[in-house]
């Protein structure tokens, strides 16, 4: 973990290609928030960052890097895999089991979307949630803010 003098704060890891390892870095996610004194973000942000691993891990190609990053104004989840494949988001009926990742990031985070890797297939997605009054009661959002998901092409 790094901080920053201007108060970033980052984080990452790299996750290895097995459904397994999700269960444990939602672990050092859990971790590294309280660190963080972002408490009340930890429930949503393991649930968000879960789906995206676990779609990393699913449909996606090694390397998988997990990666936070705070600030005093917003947290952002970032994680990158190799695989060719684009995530979106599915209208699905109400008997599907699979195939809700990125709505529950979506109904979670503040703002979310995909960055194409520029050197090669892969991709990185992202969920972001603006924070106000960071301290040691940890965070509360920002109110009024809309959702946003629609892809970032870089």
């Amino acid at each position: 973990m790094t901080t920053t003098p201007d108060g970033l704060r980052t984080a990452c890891w790299d996750i290895p290609h097995d459904p397994a390892a999700v269960g444990r870095a939602r672990d050092t996610i859990k971790e590294t928030l309280a660190g963080w004194g972002l408490r009340d973000l930890i429930d949503d942000v393991l649930l968000a960052a879960g789906e995206l691993l676990s779609n990393a891990v699913s449909h996606g190609a090694p390397p998988i890097r997990l990666s936070l990053w705070a600030t005093g104004i917003d947290l952002c989840v970032r994680v990158t895999d190799h695989g060719t494949g684009r995530p979106r988001q599915l209208d699905l009926g109400l008997e599907a089991v699979h195939g809700r990742g990125l709505t529950i990031v979506a109904a979670l985070a503040d703002e979310f979307g995909v960055i194409p890797l520029a050197e090669g297939p892969g991709k990185t997605v992202w969920a972001k949630w603006l924070l106000r009054n960071v301290g040691a009661q940890g965070t509360q959002p920002v109110a009024g803010l809309s959702r946003r998901g629609e892809t970032d092409d870089v």
